[in-house]
């Protein structure tokens, strides 16, 4: 009885630490899975991909993208200075008093860190305010960072290049 009971326990313990084994193969496994960096190639033209669908989010005062794409912690500062959080960002995408004929990106450039992406771009507006036609460019710089829901956006600088006029952005 006794040495049923020990070679019993012995099973036991070899089943467990077997399935320990496994269970700790299988968390490593989907922990490289996970932490692999991935094409850099792939990430670069999703982050590009995402810099477009913004500037025409922006022209047609779409703020699907930006609920999608902007984290909720998003912090981000206007090209005037003022510092905006995700809900004040959006605000001033929706604003009525600019009507954009046109507002593209260009020159997108995108630096990768290890799950961080940081991309540069130049924006042109063309755009009615107070009844005026203006054509205008900005210097923009976003911090993606990628999550398990993908890249969101969160920080952003905005840069009036000269001749300076005043935009909601």
């Amino acid at each position: 009885m006794i040495k049923l009971a020990l070679i019993t326990g012995a099973a036991i313990g070899l089943l467990l630490a077997q399935g320990a084994q496994r269970r700790d193969l299988e968390r490593e496994a989907c922990h490289e899975r996970c932490d692999a960096p991935g094409d850099p190639e792939m990430h670069r033209q999703e982050i590009i991909s995402l810099e477009r669908e913004a500037a025409h989010a922006i022209e047609l005062k779409n703020s699907t993208y930006f609920h999608r794409v902007y984290s909720e912690d998003f912090a981000g500062t206007l090209s005037h200075g003022q510092q905006v959080n995700k809900a004040q960002w959006i605000a001033a995408i929706e604003t009525p008093a600019v009507r954009y004929e046109t507002f593209n990106t260009s020159d997108i450039k995108v630096q990768l860190y290890e799950g961080i992406a940081v991309a540069t771009c130049l924006w042109s507006a063309r755009s009615i305010i107070k009844e005026q036609h203006v054509s205008h460019q900005m210097r923009a710089i976003h911090v993606y960072l990628n999550g398990a829901s993908g890249w969101h956006v969160v920080s952003a600088q905005i840069t009036s290049l000269p001749p300076d006029v005043q935009q909601p952005l």
